[in-house]
């Protein structure tokens, strides 16, 4: 809103050609009345009004009340003069961006009553033309009425939506900031005591190697045997992290898309599939982004995922009938690239085609998730 163009509002359902029509009526009101001096009053009037209107944009600061009500003075006087009751649109566009409530109801009530009582008014002047233009004056003020407020509503769901988006996010950068201060705890209770342990009687058997080799012996054995229930508390320590499995990420998936009103398909061989619990936890994690952007940029209606497995890897494919993504997505450094990166870490693979839709892989080997399966137990 503060380029020079924005006494056009950018609305997918208001045409730009409409807005550039009610610029240029004014001039023809203007030049019916045949008076040189009307056409350039009027003409000052008009400009005067878009300057107005270009400073209430630009304005951050209580000015733009302002500039607001120097709009409505002119709205009063060409439909007074002019008998041009259109300018009033405009203005009720920028209102509905006003984000303060009371400022907002405040010119709302405002701008309804003046442009009312000046029609009124307009009526009793310009009879036979108010008359035939009766059903856009009609269709002027029901958007004088309706704009403001439709815009206003919708702003204020941008906001909350953008709100409650930080929000979540804030709430997932807290719960990993809280699990990885409870894994750093548990490792430090863990490990710290038999480790400090480990080191002190390296030390001692370093020194009675050459005086008691038999005592040092028997520290050495401790040294392993405390080494080993170490190795052991850690094992269930990883063992008992909480991680996320394919199919509980298919249930938040299918609970996305329905509060999002898309249609969702899973089509499974229904066998378990032999992945271990890191690659698990990766693999779900790409396919939460890739669901999120389907719910934000794909406009589609339906989703279908597929879950397959041949004989050297497994496939995931997630297929919408959307639009396609936007090309940020496929730029460095967006949710493509950092999809990539973690799917690396197992030594998978994504691919990602944008045509009818989306369509996107995501491979990952058998052999690497049994061998890393293995490593794990």
């Amino acid at each position: 809103m503060q380029s020079w163009y924005s006494i056009i509002p950018k609305s997918p359902w208001l045409s730009i050609y409409i807005w550039i029509i009610f610029c240029i009526m004014p001039f023809f009101f203007i030049v019916r009345s045949f008076s040189i001096w009307h056409i350039l009053l009027g003409t000052c009037l008009i400009l005067l009004y878009f300057v107005f209107h270009r400073f209430s944009f630009k304005s951050r600061s209580g000015l733009v009340y302002m500039w607001l009500s120097f709009q409505m003075v002119l709205n009063v006087i060409m439909t007074l003069v002019f008998g041009y009751v259109y300018l009033s649109l405009f203005t009720a566009f920028f209102i509905g961006n006003i984000r303060r409530p009371v400022g907002f109801y405040i010119m709302y009530g405002l701008h309804i009553g003046f442009t009312v009582l000046s029609i009124v008014a307009g009526y009793f002047i310009y009879l036979d033309m108010f008359l035939a233009q009766t059903p856009f004056i009609i269709l002027a003020v029901i958007g004088v009425v309706l704009l403001p407020f439709t815009l206003y509503t919708r702003n204020k769901q941008e906001n909350l939506e953008g709100e409650l988006e930080t929000a979540r996010e804030r709430i997932s950068e807290l719960i990993i900031h809280e699990e990885r201060q409870r894994i750093a705890r548990d490792l430090h209770d863990t490990l710290g005591q038999k480790l400090s342990m480990i080191g002190l009687k390296s030390d001692l058997a370093m020194r009675l190697v050459e005086k008691k080799p038999e005592q040092a012996i028997a520290e050495i054995k401790d040294i392993r045997h405390t080494a080993s229930i170490a190795l052991k508390e850690v094992r269930e320590l990883v063992a008992d992290m909480r991680a996320v499995r394919i199919e509980e990420e298919l249930y938040r998936i299918e609970q996305i898309l329905k509060a999002a009103e898309i249609e969702f398909v899973l089509h499974n061989e229904g066998h378990e599939l032999p992945m271990p619990v890191l690659s698990e936890n990766v693999v779900s994690m790409a396919m939460k982004e890739a669901v999120t952007n389907v719910v934000k940029h794909s406009k589609a209606s339906r989703c279908d995922i597929t879950i397959a497995q041949t004989d050297n890897e497994v496939v995931i494919v997630i297929k919408d009938n959307g639009v396609g993504l936007p090309e940020r997505f496929h730029a460095a450094g967006s949710g493509l690239k950092g999809m990539q990166e973690r799917l690396e870490f197992i030594n998978g693979t994504v691919e990602l085609v944008s045509d009818n839709g989306t369509l996107l892989t995501i491979r990952v080997p058998l052999t690497i998730t049994h061998q890393k399966g293995s490593e794990t137990k």
